[in-house]
């Protein structure tokens, strides 16, 4: 049942749970619902002045049990926190004796203010709210006990106490009801700006112009260390809530546009890319290498790069296996110019443009293994599955389409390439 007067701007104070907080909740009531007659409306409006008295002595022994039975609070009690949970309390009693004899609500604006200010405040100390919900609980308990022997001593009616402990209750739920939607506010608050600025650190680091110094600002801001070494990975877009409660803190995942991009620790240890496969398993995800800071825009064009070529091609039967886009760089470079790798396949292949739609493929399959394996018709046969005698009928044909520009070096390399630049695509 703390509550605080609020008036107090000392360091010690600004740090306490009670300092700051979103704006409370407002008192009213859904439109159309009845208002129900509060339980205290039932009391002698005299009852607060009866029971002053009794009141500080109840104020007393919340302040002495609360903090012993509460782990969390326990931690914290100096003399400042005594003095604070004194000033909340006292102010939580007196706002509740003002209201027997009345129909006012159970809290007035300034005590909202100052109950919605504790929850926002369990959030920001790192707590749930189960310390506070505890504490509450704990101090209706001993008002009741305290206040209705207070009522007994005074030959008060059984109704007025049984009216005085639905009250407590009631005023306990309104307290406790207020707290429990100004930590979610909160959190929700502090979650967005979070992700914000994470998503602000993402794009700094994928765009490598910013200074290190910027750079160690923005993942301050972003609540992140800052690796000495990162590994960008772009994946879809609805992989993005999995792999980010996967990573914890080893990474940042934010959602860019129709790709969900990541950027991950990727220290030189013997074991890491075992444990990023891990990570990563079942979201058809593609890590570029890893790469120091003024490298992270490169590491990401390599996983981009490597990621359109997949999409590109027929799907993977791989159960979304995460592909290390480092073990794939030779296709990477058959990619990245796909207009002038056009122009080259138009030069080199113009020999087989005679060729039926149906006989083209299979000469340019042959060609590609006869490159590969140096003219070696046996491991040609072997990868094709077909019979020597047949790969030197197709080389014989190959001979009569290029002549003796397949001895020339350079155009065997310039065939290689635009050979296996078909392969990568799907159109060979």
């Amino acid at each position: 049942m703390e509550l605080s007067p609020g008036n107090k701007e000392t360091d010690e104070f600004s740090s306490h749970p009670l300092a700051g907080g979103p704006p409370a909740p407002a008192a009213e009531h859904t439109p159309g619902a009845v208002r129900l007659t509060p339980p205290w409306q039932s009391l002698p409006a005299d009852l607060g002045a009866r029971l002053a008295t009794a009141a500080e002595r109840v104020t007393e022994q919340i302040i002495e049990v609360v903090p012993d039975q509460i782990p969390a609070y326990a931690i914290t009690r100096t003399e400042r926190f005594n003095e604070v949970l004194y000033l909340g309390v006292h102010g939580a009693l007196e706002q509740l004796l003002s209201l027997p004899g009345t129909d006012s609500p159970a809290l007035d604006e300034h005590s909202r203010q100052l109950v919605a200010a504790l929850g926002a405040g369990e959030y920001r100390q790192g707590r749930s709210m189960d310390a506070l919900l505890a504490a509450y609980r704990t101090g209706a308990r001993i008002t009741f006990r305290g206040l209705s022997e207070a009522c007994a001593e005074q030959g008060m009616e059984m109704s007025v106490v049984v009216d005085l402990g639905e009250s407590i209750l009631a005023y306990i739920d309104e307290l406790s009801a207020v707290s429990v939607q100004a930590y979610a506010f909160e959190q929700t608050s502090r979650a967005g700006t979070l992700e914000l600025r994470r998503s602000d650190l993402v794009g700094a680091l994928l765009a490598g112009a910013t200074q290190p110094a910027e750079l160690r600002r923005l993942a301050a801001a972003a609540d992140w260390r800052l690796p000495d070494r990162i590994a960008v990975v772009v994946m879809p877009l609805e992989q993005a809530s999995t792999v980010r409660s996967r990573l914890g803190t080893a990474g940042l995942v934010v959602e860019r546009e129709s790709e969900a991009t990541a950027v991950i620790a990727a220290p030189e240890v013997t074991g890491l890319r075992s444990r990023v496969a891990g990570v990563f398993a079942g979201s058809s995800a593609v890590i570029g290498p890893p790469a120091a800071w003024e490298r992270v825009p490169l590491s990401h064009r390599v996983a981009r790069l490597v990621a359109a070529q997949r999409s590109g091609g027929p799907p993977a039967d791989d159960g979304g296996a995460p592909v290390f886009a480092s073990d794939h760089l030779g296709r990477v470079v058959l990619g990245a110019e796909p207009e002038v790798m056009a122009e080259l396949a138009t030069r080199r292949l113009a020999p087989l443009d005679e060729l039926s739609p149906a006989k083209r493929p299979v000469l340019e399959q042959t060609l590609l293994s006869w490159l590969v394996h140096w003219g070696q018709r046996v491991p040609v046969a072997e990868e094709l599955g077909i019979h020597p005698q047949t790969v030197g009928y197709r080389l014989g044909r190959l001979r009569e389409l290029f002549g003796d520009h397949l001895d020339d070096p350079e155009v065997r390399f310039e065939l290689e390439l635009v050979l296996r630049a078909r392969a990568t695509a799907g159109t060979a």
